[in-house]
């Protein structure tokens, strides 16, 4: 990535941005890197050195004009979102505000820059979700590739359809550069409300004997799993890369049965857990399995996974081991 370049990300306070950050650290100066975000999901300590951090809410469609008119960045991540399905069932609303018209928001402080300078031409790398495909992510059906209906199946996959289709309404419209990433499946440090998080929060606090049994919700779904920091690798090369109107999959290759996680994780935290299935934490509607065909990405970037399952599992554990650790000298 050009050193002189101004990076502007929403939602640098989450997973993905905060990986993001970290990545583009190493190239991008803090004063170039500006990390917005609204209601954090990860500690700011793990950001705040590393970028030019800013408060913004998307649904703020001014601050967002303002934010972007000032830096004038040539590349952009938007990836605010509300981004858990199961909070979209309680929160539709709040899902749809945030999720599309946070991403007309940003569309629209780009054109109203170009009104006044058409020289102006970043390159916009939007967050999309496998939840998109919903009911077309069958058995039958899987790998699903990018041309596959779009039949989400919760208000959060629908949100994220609309959040697509804009951004392509945008380019196709106004010759806006933007890139759609379909994300699959993505977990890593700092990863909270996913299956992974959840089985190694809880398998962390029953190896420091904070309870005792270990509550699962449905485990014969089937995922493809990937790693934040793979995902990363990925958003960045999409930036340099990626044809503009395009959209991507990003999806890891190998498919696990979700009861096959808890070994992995019994490995990880050293303990061997006392599995309890409790109806309280099965979704309203799930997937049966999801995976998608990445050889899109691949062909365009040369993307690799390089990260394993496990040793994502392990870098979770030794994650929430360091936070601990700060937690009681303070």
């Amino acid at each position: 990535m050009n050193e002189g370049a101004v990076v502007w990300i929403t939602g640098a306070a989450g997973l993905v941005g905060s990986h993001l950050i970290e990545a583009l650290h190493q190239h991008v100066p803090p004063h170039r890197l500006i990390g917005t975000w609204h209601r954090p999901t990860v500690d700011l300590d793990d950001i705040l050195p590393l970028c030019t951090a800013e408060p913004l809410d998307v649904t703020d469609g001014e601050a967002v004009a303002a934010s972007l008119n000032r830096h004038r960045p040539e590349v952009i991540y938007h990836l605010a979102a509300q981004s858990y399905p199961t909070v979209s069932w309680e929160q539709p609303v709040e899902t749809m505000n945030v999720n599309i018209n946070g991403t007309v928001h940003v569309f629209e402080a780009i054109r109203r820059i170009r009104q006044a300078d058409r020289s102006y031409d970043p390159m916009v790398v939007v967050a999309c979700s496998s939840a998109e495909y919903g009911a077309s992510l069958t058995p039958e059906h899987v790998p699903v590739r990018e041309d596959a209906p779009l039949l989400p199946l919760h208000p959060y996959g629908v949100s994220k359809v609309g959040q697509d289709l804009l951004a392509f309404q945008y380019w196709k419209n106004f010759g806006i550069r933007c890139v759609r990433v379909r994300i699959f499946n993505t977990t890593g440090p700092r990863k909270k409300n996913d299956v992974v998080s959840d089985f190694v929060q809880r398998a962390f606090a029953i190896s420091r004997g904070e309870q005792e049994v270990f509550r699962v919700g449905n485990l014969s779904t089937r995922r493809a799993i990937t790693d934040v920091r793979d995902l990363v690798a990925a958003l960045i090369s999409l930036a340099q890369k990626g044809e503009p109107g395009e959209v991507y999959n990003v999806s890891g290759d190998r498919v696990y049965l979700i009861a096959d996680l808890i070994p992995l994780v019994e490995r990880a935290a050293g303990v061997k857990l006392n599995v309890v299935e409790d109806p309280a934490l099965r979704r309203p509607s799930d997937e049966p399995v999801i995976v998608g065909d990445s050889s899109k990405l691949k062909a365009c970037t040369g993307w690799q996974q390089h990260f394993t399952l496990e040793q994502t599992i392990q870098d979770m554990f030794a994650y929430l081991q360091k936070k601990a650790a700060i937690h009681m000298l303070r």
